[in-house]
């Protein structure tokens, strides 16, 4: 196996890229718009990790389904602020599940929806 990345499709996929590279810092890799200016597919790298993201176009929705996926991002100890900036970008028109704060398992934590419809739990 070469590698196992996330892959989330989203409406306005041109948007959700300049908001996950702000947000997570990544930086853009292989990728492909299609007539619209829209990602037809493109590679974040987050902290060596790749998550693909595409255009959500009509008539797809019935072949990806569901948001029964979240995608947790472990920053670990010592990055409060990575996590406290990707959420500060990220909140904006999102549904927060889990404010950022204290929780269970971290000092630090947030489970939020994007306004892409993107499932995120951060934390340190």
């Amino acid at each position: 196996m070469n590698r196992i990345m996330m892959q989330v499709y989203t409406k306005d996929s041109k948007e959700a890229v300049d908001t996950y590279m702000k947000a997570f810092d990544a930086t853009l890799g292989f990728n492909v718009k299609d007539g619209e200016d829209n990602y037809y597919h493109c590679e974040l790298d987050i902290c060596g990790n790749t998550l693909a993201v595409a255009e959500l176009n009509d008539g797809m929705e019935e072949r990806v389904t569901g948001n029964t996926m979240q995608f947790c991002l472990h920053y670990g100890e010592g990055k409060e602020g990575q996590v406290t900036k990707a959420y500060e970008i990220l909140k904006e028109g999102s549904e927060i599940i889990v404010p950022l704060g204290l929780c269970d398992f971290s000092p630090l934590c947030t489970d939020l929806i994007d306004k892409f419809g993107v499932r995120w739990c951060l934390f340190i």
